[in-house]
């Protein structure tokens, strides 16, 4: 059997990120109930702290990066309920938050995309989604190392009950082209065993704007083989992400604190739980495939080396963190070399 598409996992975290502060929310105002029930507190005393709490809960910290906070977005191929590091990273993504206005760039890094990193004791290089067989403290130093940022936050999850979540927000609606149809039913069947639901019903017959179940939408994500490729399958992955998180923003208070109270214990993330209630007023405006420019590589394996390292790190700091006069250090076009040595792209 096929692995069961880990790309469409990161909704699971996007979700979270949106909804993942009504939860905490609801957990403050019982907390509070509890509180008022068993302190006297006078009325003027309680709006105080609650004015505290509130501006306390909204607050997102800066980042390392002069006004910008950048998480790092992963979803691992297991298929059990565990982040071992025998799997693979097969989506990586970043979001850079601007913290003054609150809007969200979204990029992929493309999982074949050929970097340097530090596995068991060695330096070399290999597609970035295997820094993760040394766990993702790794993953992050190799996204560090190689793009010349300064990531510690996270947000990590796996195979579990993934067409739930596009069912819990009622499916998602994605346009399905004629070259799309030809793959997307091999998909359906192969996602309906792995979660276990139903096959039938949930063929598609024709193309169109269609309403996908959790089913479908995870079986669209997987596509790879039309025209564009895992790149292309990246850029579904964002649709689907996006489309998902604007159904999330127009649930009740009561829909989002249900979806939270059921996904938050199924992310593993360093991202301190008071951060949460912020994310809800992020807004994604920009997305996009990283490397910029890339081109695929033939060496016993497919590999997707940037053309070049430099030039696109140059880019990506430039046009994402608004950084004109950023200069790309000699570690980085360091590595550059060595890719354009290996591969003899440049």
């Amino acid at each position: 059997m096929k692995k069961f598409l880990i790309f469409i996992i990161i909704v699971i975290i996007l979700t979270l990120l949106t909804c993942g502060g009504f939860y905490i929310y609801k957990n403050n105002i019982k907390n509070k109930e509890n509180t008022e029930n068993t302190e006297n507190t006078s009325k003027e005393e309680n709006t105080i702290i609650e004015e505290k709490e509130k501006k306390q809960e909204i607050e997102v910290d800066e980042g390392p990066s002069n006004g910008y906070r950048t998480i790092a977005l992963f979803g691992n191929d297991s298929r059990y309920d565990d982040y071992a590091t025998d799997y693979r990273t097969d989506c990586i993504m970043v979001a850079v938050i601007n913290n003054e206005t609150k809007e969200v760039t979204l990029f992929s890094i493309y999982r074949d995309t050929y970097v340097e990193m530090d596995l068991d004791g060695k330096t070399f290089l290999n597609k970035i989604n295997q820094a993760y067989y040394n766990g993702i403290e790794n993953s992050l130093k190799t996204i560090n190392k190689n793009l010349d940022l300064n990531i510690t936050e996270y947000a990590q999850v796996n195979f579990s009950s993934l067409s739930d979540i596009i069912d819990a927000i009622g499916g998602v609606d994605i346009d399905v082209d004629a070259d799309e149809l030809k793959y997307i039913n091999n998909y359906i069947k192969d996602t309906a065993g792995v979660a276990q639901k139903p096959e039938e019903n949930i063929q598609i017959k024709e193309p169109g704007f269609l309403h996908l179940n959790g089913v479908q939408a995870v079986a669209y994500c997987r596509i790879r083989y039309t025209e564009g490729w895992d790149y292309k399958r990246t850029e579904r992955m964002r649709e689907v992400l996006m489309t998902a998180c604007d159904k999330i923003k127009k649930l009740s208070l009561k829909e989002m604190s249900d979806l939270a109270d059921k996904l938050l214990p199924e992310v593993m993330t360093n991202i301190p739980k008071k951060d949460l209630l912020g994310f809800t007023r992020l807004k994604i405006t920009k997305e996009f495939g990283w490397p910029y420019k890339t081109k695929g590589w033939e060496n016993g394996d497919f590999y997707g080396p940037p053309i070049t390292l430099e030039s696109n790190v140059l880019q990506l700091h430039r046009e994402i963190y608004g950084d004109e006069d950023y200069v790309v250090p000699d570690s980085v076009k360091e590595i550059s070399n060595k890719i354009i040595k290996k591969t003899g792209y440049r």
